[in-house]
């Protein structure tokens, strides 16, 4: 009997994958997709732009006036929705694809809470000092402290015995426990705000509503650095994640040490999500939906990484987009992930149940 490849395979020197024509197209598309709101979101605004002076400016022409309205004012903040969208929907995409849990992502679990009680300590902390490179990157290596003392603390919570009788941590509870811990940590939250100043209350809890007003080039250093390093970490460990993904008997099969590779990827998804979360605040779902998206999009058993944080880009793009076109004021960009993301968590729930009933 002959085997005939239902695929065709690309092969480059000791490195080979196989083609998928349909998920390819599919992350092309996402990626027109993301360009062409990238743009828009930059014309768009009390200043209107057309879109080719845009790109004549992003090339290097325009005029004075127009060469700051985009590259000092809006590009920092568009390019900053863009690393942010992708870091949560990467982020999200790791968890929930090493934890087989759809509900598994940062702000579900309570790592983006974490990283708020480090942020709105440090902002509090602060006083009048609440702007510039140096306050962005201690708001940021906070944010970064919490979200890691969170991952931990829930990993310890969560480890218990598995299914096969091993020492680990299984999805559903770390999920039960990660819900908990978020309560808790929000707790935490209001009791700093009502610690605070006026002012420096005022200033945190814009912050808390996922804000991009206040993105520049100092608050993008940091998300695009988190970024960076769970993009590294996910590149290197494809094949572990792919394994992961299987149960945990053929993980092990496969020789893949599930603990340590669970901590290492957790451990970058944490890092993503914090360092996004210290650059505008907590934008709630965005880690949820986008992983579960762009898993319907190209049709995988998985999430997918890439198309993941496309997605997630896609959506807090879009999200600011709507933000300060839609309505009659500057609407935080997390009301509005909010308010979409809301129903989608309950779709997900009643899809989860009917599947655990079936």
């Amino acid at each position: 009997m002959s085997l005939t490849a239902t695929r065709p395979a690309v092969r480059i020197g000791a490195f080979s994958v196989v083609l998928r024509i349909t998920a390819l197209l599919t992350v092309i598309a996402l990626v027109a997709i993301l360009l062409g709101l990238f743009a828009l979101d930059i014309a768009i605004g009390e200043f209107r732009i057309p879109l080719g002076r845009v790109l004549d400016v992003l090339g290097g022409g325009g005029t004075r006036a127009q060469r700051f309205v985009i590259l000092d004012s809006r590009l920092p903040r568009v390019l900053t929705a863009v690393v942010v969208g992708a870091a949560l929907g990467l982020a999200g995409a790791v968890t929930q694809s090493i934890l087989h849990n759809p509900l598994a992502s940062p702000d579900i679990l309570g790592i983006t809470s974490g990283a708020s009680v480090g942020a709105v300590a440090m902002l509090v902390g602060l006083g009048g000092v609440s702007t510039g490179t140096a306050a962005a990157l201690g708001v940021s290596f906070a944010a970064l402290i919490g979200g890691l003392l969170t991952a931990v603390l829930i990993y310890l919570l969560a480890w218990g015995r598995t299914t096969t009788g091993d020492g680990g941590v299984m999805g559903f509870r770390l999920v039960l426990i990660g819900i908990g811990v978020n309560a808790a940590l929000l707790s935490v939250v209001s009791w700093l705000l009502t610690r605070a100043t006026l002012t420096d209350a005022s200033h945190a809890q814009l912050w808390l509503s996922g804000s991009l007003n206040s993105a520049d080039w100092s608050t993008l250093i940091p998300a695009t650095v988190g970024l960076g390093i769970a993009l590294v970490v996910c590149a290197g460990s494809a094949r572990t994640l792919a394994a992961l993904r299987f149960g945990t008997d053929t993980t092990r099969v496969l020789g893949v040490r599930i603990q340590t590779q669970q901590g290492i990827l957790i451990a970058a998804a944490v890092a993503a999500a914090a360092l996004a979360t210290a650059a505008v605040g907590p934008l709630g779902f965005v880690g949820l939906a986008a992983p579960q998206i762009a898993r319907r999009l190209l049709r995988t058993p998985g999430e997918p990484i890439i198309a993941s944080a496309l997605v997630g880009a896609i959506a807090v793009v879009g999200a600011d987009l709507v933000a300060r076109t839609l309505f009659p004021i500057d609407v935080p960009v997390g009301v509005v992930t909010a308010a979409v993301g809301g129903p989608f968590l309950l779709v997900l729930l009643v899809r989860t149940n009917r599947k655990a009933t079936l």
